[in-house]
């Protein structure tokens, strides 16, 4: 009978096992991370560096508690701010992915053009996004097209370089099948060029938006009307005993997006390129 009950006990239990050993790492590794920056908090002060529980306990209320108040102005909650600023990335980001992989895809099929212009691309990308901040503002006169036009030449640069490399690997026994059919141009840019060049544009898309996002906190910093670089920028200039926790959990709050937007970029990656295999 005491046999019986012990296997019933541990049938029960397996199913758990491996969810336990799966989430192990990341309570161990996060921990560890977490004690030593409260340990370094108390070597520093906390006045310079708040530690995890200063944060917690300075921006409960309201910034943890309720992230979407509204008080008016730019005086809301972090869900607001963050909404703000995806709204902005969404546009630029959006803007340079249909002109980043249509040029892209002009630069890849003819290689004269692919080449003419592979200097100045190469001279473009380099440039700091917060270097065309000031010529946007020229150009625009208004904070919020200069941040949306900063992502959009930001992102725009490893789409264009990624797509064109990747019409330029599609292998060339599909461009001699394509001869041998005698395939039109759409009917090859349709059925070959699209399903070889999927995963390369995803590549270029993943990497333009963790640049978007990067860009955006930085541009809002500069000059914005609400957004989270801008409530980063506002609370270090308010000052206050709470402004450095306010400043680490918008930072905290800036990874976390970030990562949930590389994840949903992957994750249509991998769809997209199962589909069009």
């Amino acid at each position: 009978m005491s046999v019986s009950v012990s296997k019933g006990a541990q049938a029960r239990k397996t199913p758990l096992a491996p969810i336990i050993k799966q989430s192990m790492p990341y309570v161990v590794c996060v921990g560890a991370f977490l004690i030593a920056w409260q340990i370094l908090s108390f070597i520093l002060g906390e006045s310079r560096l708040p530690g995890p529980i200063n944060v917690v306990a300075q921006t409960w209320d309201p910034y943890i508690s309720q992230p979407f108040f509204d008080d008016g102005g730019t005086s809301k909650g972090l869900g607001w701010q963050i909404l703000i600023s995806l709204q902005r990335v969404a546009i630029g980001y959006s803007l340079s992915a249909i002109v980043g992989i249509t040029v892209g895809g002009i630069l890849g099929m003819n290689r004269f053009i692919g080449k003419g212009f592979d200097p100045v691309i190469q001279v473009l990308r380099t440039v700091p996004p917060l270097a065309w901040f000031p010529i946007s503002l020229m150009v625009f006169q208004d904070a919020n097209t200069s941040a949306v036009f900063v992502i959009f030449i930001t992102a725009i640069w490893p789409i264009i370089i990624n797509t064109a490399v990747g019409i330029r690997e599609i292998p060339q026994d599909y461009t001699n099948v394509a001869r041998v059919l005698k395939l039109r141009k759409g009917a090859y840019i349709r059925e070959i060029v699209i399903p070889a060049t999927v995963p390369y544009v995803f590549t270029g898309l993943r990497i333009a938006v963790g640049l978007a996002w990067l860009a955006i906190v930085a541009a809002e910093m500069l000059k914005a009307d609400g957004g989270i670089g801008y409530f980063i920028w506002d609370a270090y200039n308010a000052g206050g005993d709470s402004s450095s926790s306010q400043i680490v959990l918008a930072i905290i709050y800036v990874g976390i997006v970030g990562l949930l937007l590389d994840r949903l970029v992957a994750f249509a990656g991998r769809k997209l390129s199962k589909g069009a295999a």
